[in-house]
Parts: C-alpha cells; structure tokens; sequence
C-alpha cells in the first residue's frame, strides 16, 4: 500500500485512503491457514492487520525529522482478507487528494517514482511501479514477479465516486514486503556508511 501512495502523496498530498487488502495465503507464515479452510473460500479476517496498516501507512509516508519520524496525517481505513493465492497481496485502494491531479498526472506521478535510482543499490528496481492499463490488471500469477518480485504493479486506475481516484495495486509479499524488503533498508544503510 504504502509505496502505491508514496509518489501521490509526494505530488499531490494524500488526505484519505480507503484500502480493501486481499492477501496471499503465504503471509501467514509457516503453517500458515489450514488449507482446508482457505480452499474455495476467502476470510475476512487477518488478525491485528488492518490497525496495524492504518497506523503504519502514516509512519512510512510521514518525514524524518531531529526528533525522529513525524507521521503523516493522512486518514486510512482498511479492511483486511486473506484468500486463496499463495503469493502476492492485492489492494484496492480509493484515495483523496489534497490537490486535484488529472489521470495523467497520477499516471506520471507513479512512472516518474524511483527515490532509489540515485543510490545503484543491487536489489531496487530501475522502475519500482509500473502502470498497467488493462482493465483486468493486476493479477497475482501475471504480475506478482515483476522486478524479480520487488516491483509493484497498479492497474485499473479511475475516477471514485467517493473519494478523487481508485487503483488497485498488488506487491509481492514474500519478496518486496518481507524478506527482500529488509535487504534493500540493509543496502541503503550500508550505503550511507550506517553498517
């Protein structure tokens, strides 16, 4: 979610997030759902998941400061359910912004986002986001390697009724979101001379 919204936070300000999650089977570690329970069904239930997303949303996007990391402010209600994928979460996503910003705007704001690039770290992607435009992206066994899994892919971008803008938005979990995740912080700080 975060890295979906870091670049339109950074262009446009983000107010409020509304995020559904669809989460693989694989981000409930070992041993996991019982497959017996997430076969041909989907629960809608991952403990502790969505306060920890409304609350750490705001810490990611939020500025390092003397003091420490000032939050962001933005509001972010989340619903959280895991489903029958093995890899890969999914979001759906509706977004305010706290300035109007066209579709090819939020198009550019998302293809123009490499905060990374300056750095040469082995593990980050020339292009941390792509954009699909196809109405039935993206799909977890289509777009979840991406980037060697470190990649994100957001599709189906379009008005909301309800807020300004909607996408959907889908990460490797396994890869970008844990374990490969925690190799790039290390090549970052390896980077800056901090280990």
């Amino acid at each position: 979610l975060a890295l979906s919204l870091a670049p339109l936070h950074s262009a446009f300000g983000v107010e409020a997030v509304l995020v559904t999650t669809f989460q693989a089977t694989s981000g409930a570690g070992y041993p996991g759902v019982p497959s017996l329970d997430i076969l041909g069904n989907v629960i809608p239930f991952v403990a502790g998941e969505e306060a920890k997303i409304e609350k750490e949303t705001n810490k990611i996007l939020g500025r390092l400061t003397p003091r420490g990391i000032e939050p962001a402010a933005i509001a972010v209600s989340a619903q959280c359910h895991r489903v029958p994928v093995i890899d890969g979460h999914l979001v759906a996503v509706s977004v305010k912004l706290k300035r109007k910003a066209s579709l090819k705007q939020l198009v550019a704001a998302f293809r123009g986002f490499h905060p990374l690039a300056r750095y040469g770290l082995p593990s980050a992607p020339a292009q941390p986001i792509e954009v699909r435009h196809e109405d039935d992206r993206p799909q977890p066994r289509l777009d979840v390697d991406r980037a060697s899994g470190m990649g994100v892919t957001v599709g189906r971008i379009r008005p909301c009724a309800v807020l300004d803008w909607k996408f959907d938005a889908l990460g490797h979990n396994t890869i970008r979101g844990a374990a490969g995740a925690a190799i790039l912080n290390a090549e970052l700080l390896a980077h800056a001379g901090r280990v």
